[in-house]
């Protein structure tokens, strides 16, 4: 094996493992091996001695192999890589290690979870599929189902390996597989644990957002046929140390953020919180956000499912106050006082006291005092002793820890008693536990130090359970072997848990009234050092306060500061006595079962007096107790292991770190089962897997009868040691490396015959080239001579031909050219002129009409399209202002009928209107006193302007009539005025013509803006006409688009109701049962659907006058304490009017919640009547103008005290024999003759009366049949042609028909609205008939069939034998041609047959294609050439019946194009970019897996490369139609059903054949 070229691993320390390759042969006397590396550096690696190999790689077979064990060396670096391709080329995040699934977090969303995923994986066998955590939880719930014997599925990993959500889609998977029989709701209650759990158990760290800080064991019970009947929930070490702590980049628990982000709802506005900054128990860890979560809708998901879980309103109101507390408790400021600051005190007015205080209804002062003393009892006396600061501030966090923690067992003990199991029906359970792995960091306390406990007990659990599987193996197999040794951690859990081990000391130095964490530590170096040195206990050198302790998986330091008080969890019991008289009865209830239970409290209360001895029980000793408990439980159990890796730690999707990975490898125990593999026969074959691999290197006969045979005889000449394989009963099993040795041997063996073939067929082909060429040339040479004296003599015979020919030849040819071109171009021209005239004229007469046409047409499709709109406007419109108008009635006519309303309207009313009286009388006196002054300022500018004008009127008069005196006579003053006054007149006027421009400017620009307006409002219009012609245009296309959705959501919500309403008569029935077992008889719950009135809610002591609500805190607290049942809570919502109506409104909510999601379709309906009239006939309600017709015969009359009796004997109790013997559609017919004949004598009432009857008796009988085919099919019919005969004789038909169809005058749409739903319930049902029927045997039918030789499947540690009723194609078309011959029998229409086969080949193709994904034995070229077999077979039988339509076709393409995928080549850049265009009903994601799952069969064929696996995904990444991220198809789809319009051919009673053995003579023809 340690030859030139032989593959190896080298240590690295990067990478862990980096692979190498021999250069020479390795000798034993050497001490260096030369190794080359993958970038082609050479190293010499040392080797002291042949146990100092590197250890050898995997051949390339073993490439990605879903079992690590099925490797041929089972090493760490061979796992580490396997894991590593798996994950990072091919996307597979979960691979088997034996019986153990390592799951690696990919840190992205896979589509790997859906219900279609749920569906494959139920019911088959790990060996079959791929890996996958629903295999594990299939395989479990199989076994229990199979043995009755319990199973626990064990869960480990670090934080943020995904541990959690692991367990919980595995609980998904029980919910799914165990609630699909019986509709109950207790599946929906085991899924709804988790958003509480998650709530107050989860927290950031710096590792994982969501990271889960407690353990938790689920015990799941199941009925005997396998329901889930109820479930239990057991949990271990919760972090309380968060609550006060936390770590930077950390959160507390999620509940507190939570809950101050939804600090706006009323309901929170009294527990007075703010944002999560301003408490110091939610802001030590910085950022409290977490990317993409919405902490105020992650409330509402976790009050939800306490509703789920019958958690009342109040009850969670009531715990928000109690964690509303603890984050006011964490604010409390305790400051230091005196000379040492050995006392301290809390402020009387600390607000943060008093809202804790009143949240939890207790005393403040009180709590003050207590917060800061403690009491002492010295010699009989009692003494009260001040605490310091720092005591102080702890005891508050102890208070906080402790009131957190009575509240998280509180809701674990609610959650329980609401999933108890009935134990009349218990069987047996599966236990989910999801707990905490092996934990090691730079500074380990007294939570690492359990945790690690745990874990060393889980694995020694862990590695007996492997050892005992492999030993029950041998002896299977009938082998003879020696006892496998592996290590035990025995000695581990002995120093820990043993005598005088480290839990003992500590309890010990806990019980001491002065210990300390130093003597305690003391005391272990001198029991596990001194004297017998205790191999897994060691001293650190540099530390004498802490101590290092070997694991199974790593050796930890662990700090011993911290470990005695968390240890005692030392709660102060005068604060529990303070908490314990609280006014809430929740809150009391919290510590008094603290005090009655204080043995199970994961703490000790402390007191001045010497406390019980229950109180003194530890957290370490509990611990102990607890995790003793469960591994009774697992030990009883059948276990199944689940080991969760972290990739990495920045949270990077597929990025895969070496080095983190084998960290955890080596914790988690995934290396100790290979260790114990590898100790024995780690590889197994079976005898024909081994024939078929290697029978070239077998000698003599390879004859396939005896296989067993000749491998026992061939064996020992290839491996000569015969200690290294063993021969089983069934099985060939090898030591590690002997698999890798046959591989090197048969590809030895392969190339020498190669080399040898290669040769012969060389030399032959070279002879006989040499043969052919000398054979050809002679030949050649032979008739080229004669060929070219031929030629020479020819040529001179033609070129004396030539030359007469030549001459007489062109001379006729230039003729007849000239003649011919001369007669064309005339002929042409005619032609041609006389076509475009006409062409001309034609087409001014076609664009003339054109015109005319399209304006008329324009115009009215405008008007139609406008009216349309505008009335589907206006009743959309309509309907929300109605509904606005009734929401603002409903709360008008609430706030009516409060007297508190009006009183708080009214309060300080008066007050108010003195005080408006006063301001109004202030203003008035105010504006009185501004319009005096107004009007005086008013009259003074009054005045002045008159004096101004009258004195330049005088001036201007004496100016005229002055006669002018001599200059000399004129005074200088009198000159100044003038000029003064001229001057002051020029200024006036310049102003007034600047006022008089700037007006003119301000008209003109106004101008020009209001017609820049008009021209902008013109194009706005157009434009806007434009959009809502476009947008009509789109709205009607949507419309359309939308009629076709609304169809098939319409079709499932009937499949939903109907199912729903056999959810309701399962409740009523077992309701009745459970009250004839009670002994008392309860009133029918359908009487709760009758509408209830105000009389009969009110009690006869009940008036306006006389108030009998009660206080608010009475109401606060009623019913907060522990649950009781539903008698003790109706009993209590008796004593309150008010409680007793909410209680029967929401019985009637409950009841009819899904009934009204169908009655809500009737808006839509409505509009698209309005928009599509032709989509949605309506019928006419009135009959008032309808003309009576006039009584017809050939009908059939029907009393009315025998309609009962009709449908009992015609349609309810009707004989299977007899109703096939019908005659197509006979029911239907009667029934319409007879509700034909009670309308045409006028009495409209029987004519209803009886449709109703009819159509209530045939859903009875679909009812009653829902296994039957053939009956469905029958109904089917008959409900059809019921309802085509009431639609051609509807009143609307008068105007169609008016002589051969009489219209019936009774109203129809109830009648045919109830028929059209019936018939799509019918067919629903006629499909679901087959899709079960069909299930469980599409897939092994189209994928297996008959067994290829040498396809090898993962050995299964529970071997099956082959069926001899394997289910092949036969039976799926024998099953096929049950419903064809059903529905062919019913004449039903050929449109329909196609639509039910459409939805069959979907169902029958999806279900082959999705295991097809998820069985890696059937990928391979053989198996497909047998899956395109069956696939043709399927469309020979569909094309001979003329059923395979398109959308047959369409449906099974990608089954088609999966197989083709298997088939063609996939090596070249060619092949690829062919995939990818044929390919084009696949996505990216099903290409590559399928790619990956593809197993070579033969010789000649090899796995697909990675290379060509990233070119593939690299095309798909450039092709613009990518397909949308999937991995499996939807089984369930659901294709929507159209009934096709026909006109049933005219009935008449004389020509009904109706059999005697109806017992229909009663019925008389007319």
């Amino acid at each position: 094996m340690t030859c030139q070229g032989a593959s190896v691993w080298i240590p690295d320390p990067d990478a862990v493992w980096v692979p190498a390759q021999l250069l020479q042969d390795y000798t034993c006397d050497e001490k260096h091996v030369l190794l080359q590396l993958p970038g082609g550096e050479e190293v010499r690696y040392p080797v002291a001695a042949p146990s100092d190999l590197p250890p050898l790689a995997n051949p390339d077979i073993s490439e990605g192999e879903s079992d690590l064990t099925a490797l041929s060396f089972l090493h760490e670096p061979a796992i580490l890589h396997n894991l590593r391709v798996r994950f990072v080329d091919y996307n597979s995040i979960y691979t088997y290690c034996g019986i153990v699934l390592v799951a690696i977090n990919p840190y992205d969303q896979l589509p790997i979870y859906g219900e279609e995923v749920i569906d494959a994986y139920s019911g088959q066998d790990m060996a079959d599929m791929e890996p996958h955590i629903f295999s594990v939880a299939e395989n479990a719930y199989r076994t229990m189902m199979r043995e009755e014997k319990n199973q626990s599925i064990i869960i480990s990993g670090e934080s943020g390996s995904g541990k959690t959500v692991s367990a919980k889609f595995t609980m998904r998977f029980f919910a799914v597989v165990g609630g699909a029989a019986q509709q109950t709701s207790v599946e929906e209650k085991v899924l709804a644990s988790n958003p509480i759990m998650e709530a107050i158990g989860n927290a950031k760290t710096t590792r994982n957002d969501n990271s889960s800080r407690f353990g938790k064991y689920i015990q799941i019970s199941f009925g005997r046929k396998g329901d889930i009947i109820g479930a239990n929930m057991s949990t271990y070490l919760l972090e309380k140390s968060r609550v006060v702590f936390q770590a930077p980049a950390e959160r507390n628990y999620h509940i507190f953020y939570q809950l101050c982000a939804s600090r706006q709802l009323p309901e929170m506005r009294s527990l007075k919180l703010a944002t999560p900054e301003h408490f110091r128990y939610t802001t030590q860890g910085g950022d409290a956000n977490i990317p993409c979560t919405d902490d105020a809708m992650e409330l509402e998901r976790t009050r939800s499912a306490f509703t789920i879980l019958g958690v009342l309103p109040d009850q969670q109101i009531e715990l928000f106050r109690i964690l509303a507390a603890v984050l006011h408790l964490g604010n409390v400021n305790i400051q230091a006082s005196g000379r040492s600051s050995e006392r301290s005190y809390i402020d009387a007015d600390d607000v943060s006291l008093a809202i804790f205080s009143k949240l939890l209804g207790v005393e403040a002062a009180l709590m003050a005092h207590w917060l800061c003393h403690r009491k002492l009892l010295l010699g009989g006396e009692t003494l009260v002793k001040p605490m310091s600061g720092q005591q102080a501030l702890d005891a508050r966090d102890a208070l906080a820890k402790h009131v957190y923690e009575q509240m998280f067992k509180w809701t674990v003990h609610r959650l329980n008693v609401t999933l108890r199991s009935q134990s009349s029906r218990a069987g047996s359970f599966i236990g989910v536990l999801d707990i905490y792995g092996f934990e090691t960091f730079e500074r380990n306390s007294f939570e690492q130090f359990c945790i690690n406990y745990a874990n060393e007990k889980l694995q020694q659990q862990f590695n007996r359970h492997v050892f005992h599987l492999e030993q029950e193996e041998y002896e299977r197999e009938e082998l003879t072997w020696s006892r496998i040794e592996f290590s035990d951690n025995q000695q581990c859990i002995l120093l820990i848990e043993g005598p005088l081990g480290l839990l003992d000391l500590l309890d010990e130095e806990c019980r001491m009234p002065k210990g300390t964490d130093e003597s305690w530590v003391l005391k272990l170096y001198g029991q596990h050092l001194t004297g017998r040195a205790h191999p897994h206990f060691r001293k650190p050198r540099m530390s004498n306060s802490a101590f290092v302790l070997l694991h199974f998986a790593d050796m930890v330091q662990y700090e011993c500061g911290g470990f005695l008080d968390k240890n005692r969890d030392t709660v102060f019991e005068e604060l529990v006595n303070i908490l314990k008289a609280s006014q809430s009865e929740l809150v009391a209830e919290l510590f008094q079962q603290h005090g009655s239970k204080a043995s199970v409290a994961n703490g000790s209360v402390r007191s001045g007096r010497r406390a019980h001895r229950e109180h003194k029980l530890t957290v370490g000793f509990q611990f102990r107790q607890s995790l003793q408990l469960l591994m009774d439980t697992l030990s009883s159990t059948t276990p199944h292991y689940v080991r969760c890796i972290k990739p990495n730690d920045l949270k990077e999707p597929f990025m895969f770190d070496p080095k983190r990975a084998v960290q955890q490898l080596r914790a988690c125990g995934v290396l100790e089962t290979i260790r114990i593999s590898a100790a024995g026969f780690p590889s197994r074959w079976t005898y024909e897997e081994f024939f078929f691999r290697y029978h070239v290197l077998l000698r003599g006969s390879q004859c396939c009868e005896d296989v067993q045979l000749v491998c026992r005889h061939a064996l020992p000449q290839l491996i000569p040691d015969r200690d290294q394989y063993v021969f089983g009963r069934t099985k060939v099993f090898f030591r590690a490396g002997q698999v890798a040795l046959l591989e090197r041997l048969r590809a030895e063996r392969l190339r020498a015959a190669a080399v040898v073939l290669q040769s012969l067929v060389r030399g032959w082909l070279a002879r006989i080239h040499y043969t052919r060429t000398l054979r050809a040339t002679v030949t050649l040479q032979r008739h080229c001579r004669g060929a070219l004296a031929r030629r020479l003599a020819w040529t001179l015979r033609y070129c004396k031909a030539a030359l007469v020919i030549q001459k007489t030849y062109r001379m006729l040819v230039a003729r007849n050219w000239f003649l011919l071109i001369r007669q064309a171009a005339i002929t042409i021209q005619a032609f041609i002129r006389g076509t475009l005239t006409r062409r001309n004229y034609r087409l001014l007469v076609a664009n003339r009409a054109a015109s005319l046409l399209q304006a008329r047409v324009r115009g009215w499709l405008a008007r139609r399209a406008f009216i349309r709109f505008r009335a589907a406007v206006v009743f959309a419109q309509c309907c929300v202002r109605r509904k606005a108008a009734r929401r603002e009635l409903l709360k008008l006519k609430t706030e009516a009928r409060s007297v508190e309303k009006y009183q708080e309207l009214n309060k300080g009313m008066e007050v108010k209107l003195m005080q408006l009286q006063i301001k109004a009388d202030q203003e008035a006196r105010e504006s009185a006193a501004l319009k005096e002054c107004l009007r005086a300022e008013r009259e003074a500018a009054a005045i002045e302007l008159s004096t101004l004008k009258a004195t330049i009127q005088k001036l201007e008069e004496h100016q005229k009539h002055l006669i002018v005196p001599p200059v000399s006579t004129i005074s200088e003053e009198a000159e100044q005025e003038m000029k003064r006054a001229d001057k002051k007149a020029a200024q006036e006027l310049l102003q007034l013509t600047q006022e008089v421009e700037a007006l003119q400017r301000e008209k003109i620009s106004l101008s020009t803006e209001r017609e820049r307006l008009t021209a902008c409002l013109l194009q706005q219009e157009e434009a806007q006409e434009a959009l809502v012609r476009q947008a009509v245009s789109q709205a009607t296309e949507a419309m359309r688009v939308q009629l076709d959705e609304e169809r098939r959501k319409h079709q499932g919500l009937l499949r939903e109701f109907t199912r729903l309403e056999q959810r309701y008569d399962n409740l009523r029935e077992m309701s009745q049962l459970t009250q004839d077992m009670k002994g008392y008889r309860r009133t029918d719950s359908t009487q709760s659907l009758e509408p209830l009135s105000p009389q009969s809610l009110t009690p006869p002591s009940f008036s306006p006058s006389t108030s009998t609500f009660p206080s608010p805190e009475e109401v606060r607290r009623v019913s907060v304490t522990s649950p009781t049942t539903e008698a003790e809570v109706s009993m209590q919502s008796l004593a309150s009017p008010m409680v007793l109506l909410e209680a029967r409104e929401l019985e009637c909510v409950r009841l009819r919640k899904e009934l009204n999601d169908l009655r809500n379709t009737v808006p839509l309906r409505r509009l698209l009547t309005q928009v599509f009239p032709s989509a949605f006939p309506t019928e006419n309600s009135s009959s008032s103008n309808q003309h009576k017709a006039a009584p017809t015969t050939g009908l059939l009359e029907c009393r009315r005290r025998d309609e009962n009796k009709l449908m009992k004997n015609l349609i309810t109790d009707i004989r299977t024999d007899i109703a096939m013997s019908l005659p197509p559609g006979l029911p239907a017919s009667v029934v319409f003759l007879c509700v034909r004949q009670a309308d045409c004598r006028g009495d409209q009432t029987s004519a209803y009366s009886l449709c109703r009857v009819a159509v209530t008796a045939m859903k009875t009988a679909l009812r009653k049949h829902t296994n039957d085919l053939s009956m469905t099919a029958l109904w089917l019919k008959n409900i059809s042609l019921l309802h085509d005969l009431l639609s051609q004789h509807a009143p609307k038909q008068l105007t169609t028909h008016p002589e051969e169809v009489v219209p019936l005058t009774f109203n129809l749409s109830d009648s045919l609205h109830a028929l059209s739903e019936l018939r799509i319930l019918a067919y629903q049902q006629l499909i679901s008939i087959t899709e079960t029927r069909l299930q469980n045997i599409t897939s092994a039918a189209l994928l297996e069939g008959e067994d290829i030789p040498g396809s090898r499947k993962r050995a299964s540690s529970d071997p099956r034998t082959a069926r001899a009723d394997a289910p092949t194609v036969a039976s799926v078309l024998r099953e096929l041609g049950v419903l064809h011959v059903a529905m062919s029998h019913q004449a039903l229409r050929p449109q329909l047959l196609e639509r039910a086969f459409q939805q069959l080949t979907y169902f029958i193709s999806a279900s082959a294609f999705n295991s097809l994904l998820l069985r890696k034995d059937v990928c391979c070229c053989s198996r497909a050439i047998l899956i395109r077999l069956n696939v043709s077979q399927l469309e020979e039988w569909l094309r001979s019946r003329g059923l395979l339509t398109e959308g047959a076709v369409a449906a099974m393409e990608p089954l088609i194009q999966a197989v083709q995928l298997l088939q063609v080549g996939k090596k070249s850049e060619k092949d690829a970019q062919t995939l990818v265009q044929t390919c084009t009903a696949l996505s990216s994601q099903q290409i590559v897996k399928i790619l990956s799952n593809y197993s070579p069969h033969g010789d000649l064929d090899e796995r697909v490369s990675l290379n060509f696996i990233r070119l593939v995904q690299g095309l798909f990444k450039d092709r613009a139609d990518a397909q949308p991220r999937q991995h499996l198809l939807d089984v369930k789809r659901v294709f929507p059903v159209t009934f096709p319009d026909a006109t049933p051919p005219a009935i008449r009673a004389d020509k009904l054949v109706i059999p005697d053995s109806l017992k229909l003579s009663f019925l008389r023809r007319v």
